[in-house]
């Protein structure tokens, strides 16, 4: 049997026919119904985003919404079929899930976590989850240091081979020098959230955004960990697959 981290709620069949305005997506129900859906992704969706595909979309009952259905997935054909998830609102919640049940061994072993806690120069970022060992007291020692954990949502692929980002990224450089400003009193991690089951490697999209690469192989000769986690999407919801190969 399946273990699901998330199940999604009940889901509509439909076909994409465009997404515009970043936010905003035209499809057609299988019942022949034209709706437009929220798109709760702000990026370009690169390779996940192409009219005619078969898509998922959910409905919310709440009568203050301005849109009823939310585009949850894609289904891709870069290798197989393949169902990719568009709600980038769900990683996190996801993470959080996969840190309660210590799903990732390589993080080591901690008493507790928290999300969204302020760091970085002046305080002014949030990192989405700070992990702390032995009770919440911060010892410096090799194996007792509290860990930085940060999620970038990741859909661009080539192959067997995800990328990130899919795009030139300002924000995603200022979190890489903020998380290799931490070292080495602190542990950095980098989670990339793979939302799709057809990827088993991982590398910088260096041909989107060559400055992010670079940063990001001057981080790990700093010290920074990177967890290319694997999901498996379905129309049911989101199983963990593990941890994909580093290619670079």
């Amino acid at each position: 049997m399946t273990e699901y981290l998330y199940h999604y709620p009940p889901l509509y069949s439909g076909i994409l026919l465009k997404r515009y305005k970043r936010f905003l997506a035209d499809i057609e129900l299988a019942s022949g119904e034209l709706i437009t859906a929220h798109c709760p992704n702000t990026g370009p969706m690169t390779g996940v985003s192409t009219p005619g595909s078969a898509v998922q979309v959910s409905k919310s009952n709440n009568p203050n919404r301005k849109l009823s259905y939310t585009w949850e997935l894609i289904q891709v054909h870069d290798n197989e079929p393949t169902w990719v998830g568009i709600n980038t609102f769900l990683p996190n919640q996801i993470i959080k899930i996969a840190l309660e049940k210590r799903l990732f061994p390589e993080l080591g072993e901690y008493s507790q976590f928290r999300g969204e806690v302020p760091y970085g120069h002046d305080q002014k970022s949030r990192v989405d989850f700070l992990i702390y060992p032995n009770n919440g007291e911060l010892l410096l020692t090799e194996n007792n240091r509290n860990i930085y954990v940060e999620v970038k949502n990741t859909t661009l692929a080539e192959g067997k081979l995800a990328l990130f980002p899919d795009t030139e990224t300002t924000r995603g450089q200022k979190h890489l020098r903020e998380l290799m400003a931490l070292l080495p009193g602190s542990r950095a991690v980098m989670l990339y959230f793979i939302n799709r089951g057809d990827c088993t490697e991982f590398a910088p999209g260096d041909a989107t955004d060559p400055v992010y690469g670079q940063l990001l192989r001057d981080a790990i000769a700093l010290g920074l960990e990177v967890l290319p986690s694997r999901f498996q999407i379905t129309p049911e919801g989101i199983c963990y697959l593990g941890l994909a190969k580093c290619k670079f």
